[in-house]
């Protein structure tokens, strides 16, 4: 199958689902690719894609930050909306509440998606994926009264992707 046909395979599993389609990423963040970035955004447009997820963090690795302001002109320029900054991708499995809490002190100004991978269990189907990762952590971090106060006072508007589509 070619890379076109499986892009477009993801995308109709996606539309069969029913769920309103607020913004496309890629597994393990693939859409950094130029070639995957390209398909996405021609198929995506008979989806009706408007937001993508920029997986950049304020202080992450150098070796990425070409590829990464390739990625950020390309939706731009595609009228893509997306995020300034990701915050967690580096501690990616391990935002417990002090991870998050200290994450929240240096947020960075622009719009800012947390990322992490909250579940009940890790269980044998997402732990063999996720070596390590500690997702009943990540979801009380979340759920966390002093996360969300955190949050209140360091960002006072939250959302989701749907909300950049409407601003």
């Amino acid at each position: 199958m070619s890379p076109h046909c499986r892009a477009r395979a993801q995308f109709d599993a996606f539309a069969r689902t029913g769920l309103p389609l607020d913004h496309v990423n890629a597994h393990k963040h693939f859409h950094l690719h130029p070639t995957v970035l390209g398909l996405i955004l021609r198929i995506g447009h008979d989806y009706g894609l408007r937001a993508m997820r920029l997986p950049r963090e304020a202080r992450g690795p150098l070796f990425l930050r070409p590829w990464l302001a390739l990625l950020h002109r390309r939706l731009d320029r595609a009228g893509i909306a997306h995020n300034d900054f990701v915050l967690g991708l580096s501690s990616s499995g391990a935002m417990d509440e002090s991870a998050l809490l200290a994450a929240l002190d240096r947020l960075p100004d622009g719009v800012v998606e947390i990322y992490c991978h909250p579940a009940v269990s890790s269980g044998a189907r997402i732990g063999a994926s996720m070596t390590g990762y500690r997702h009943a952590d990540e979801l009380a971090a979340l759920l966390s009264p002093r996360v969300r106060a955190a949050a209140e006072r360091v960002a006072p508007r939250r959302g989701g992707f749907a909300d950049l589509i409407a601003a």
